[in-house]
C-alpha cells in the first residue's frame, strides 16, 4: 500500500495548507486582523467591479455560506460596501471602499514576501514544470465534468 507522502495529491494539499497557516500567522505577527479568505474576496471584487457572490466563491474556492459569512464581515469591517443591485433585487453589488484598498495594498507587500519564502529553493524551471503539471490536472478534472 502506497503510503501518504508518495501521493501527489495529498502533498499538493499539505502544501497549500502549510502555506495558507504560513501567511495567516504573518498576517497576524504583523498586526492584521484580516484572514486570508478575507484579503482574497476583498481582491476579487477589486478586480471584478461586477462579480457576483456566486462567481466569487468559484474565484475562491468557497460555498456560498462561507463567502455571504465573509462578505457579512467585510461590511462590518468597513473594508466592503453592499448595496442592492440595481437591475436585479436577488443580487447585490460590492464595492470595495478606501479603507479596503488601503488594506489590499498594506498587505501586499507581505502577500509577496509570503510567496518568496515559500517558493525559496525552487527553480523557475521547477516552478514552471510544476505550474504545468497543475493546469493540466485541473484541465483534466473540468473536463471529466462533461
Amino acid at each position: 500500500m502506497e503510503k501518504l507522502d508518495s501521493i501527489i495529491f495529498y502533498n499538493i494539499d499539505k502544501a497549500i495548507r502549510s502555506y495558507r497557516n504560513y501567511a495567516q500567522r504573518q498576517l497576524k505577527a504583523n498586526g492584521y486582523t484580516i484572514t486570508i479568505d478575507q484579503w482574497l474576496i476583498i481582491k476579487a471584487v477589486l478586480e471584478n467591479p461586477d462579480i457576483t457572490q456566486n462567481e466569487i466563491g468559484d474565484l475562491v474556492f468557497k460555498d456560498n455560506a462561507s463567502v455571504t459569512r465573509i462578505i457579512e464581515l467585510l461590511v462590518k469591517s468597513e473594508y466592503i460596501i453592499r448595496t442592492p443591485h440595481p437591475d436585479d433585487r436577488r443580487k447585490t453589488h460590492l464595492e470595495v471602499t478606501e479603507s479596503g484598498k488601503e488594506i489590499i495594498q498594506k498587505v501586499q507587500d507581505l502577500v509577496e514576501n509570503n510567496r518568496k519564502t515559500a517558493l525559496e529553493n525552487v527553480t523557475k524551471e521547477e516552478l514552471e514544470i510544476m505550474n504545468t503539471a497543475l493546469l493540466k490536472i485541473s484541465q483534466n478534472c473540468i473536463n471529466l465534468k462533461k
